[in-house]
């Protein structure tokens, strides 16, 4: 990382945002918790922020975690497939329709996309993404089919989730963040 690891005694931070944190994360702190720690403002709202987009949308968690990896595999941000793409497994997703994406991401994922691994919905979300993180102007008529699909909530909390993962993706790339260490 090309900051240091925050510590308590390198910059204290108020017991209730670091025990905010660790809760969210089952116990630990991870990499970049110790990168945002550095900053009291940044890491509360981050807090509550993530932990919405992360547990609080009524959009298909699995389309969610594909778009984020998505995102992370078009920026580079190791860090962040590191950690989505067990989720999208978990959120029903296959290691299969992970294949197929970092196949398909070989190509111009921004244009029509056809793979057998993956449902038309869930290539036009791949596309979405791509558009989102590439270009960021999605067009017309990618957007109006992929909203065919979705609740005018569930169109936002998607475009969302894509949104703030180019966001995390920005600061993982940018302070070189790493995976933990197993």
């Amino acid at each position: 990382m090309r900051i240091p690891d925050w510590t308590p005694e390198a910059h204290p931070q108020p017991a209730a945002l670091v025990d905010g944190i660790m809760a969210r994360r089952g116990g630990k702190l991870i990499n970049l918790d110790k990168a945002l720690l550095w900053s009291e403002p940044v890491a509360s709202g981050w807090n509550v922020y993530l932990r919405n987009v992360r547990t609080g949308l009524s959009a298909s968690r699995k389309l969610c975690e594909l778009g984020i990896c998505t995102v992370a595999l078009i920026t580079g941000a190791e860090y962040e497939y590191h950690h989505h793409a067990p989720d999208f497994i978990t959120a029903g997703g296959t290691q299969a329709e992970l294949d197929a994406l970092q196949a398909v991401l070989k190509g111009d994922a921004r244009q029509a996309i056809h793979h057998p691994a993956l449902a038309p919905l869930e290539s036009l979300v791949l596309q979405y993404a791509a558009q989102m993180t590439i270009d960021v102007k999605v067009d017309e008529a990618l957007f109006k089919q992929l909203a065919s699909h979705f609740s005018t909530t569930e169109m936002l909390e998607l475009t969302t989730a894509i949104a703030t993962y180019n966001m995390v993706a920005r600061i993982l790339v940018a302070l070189q963040i790493t995976p933990e260490a197993h």
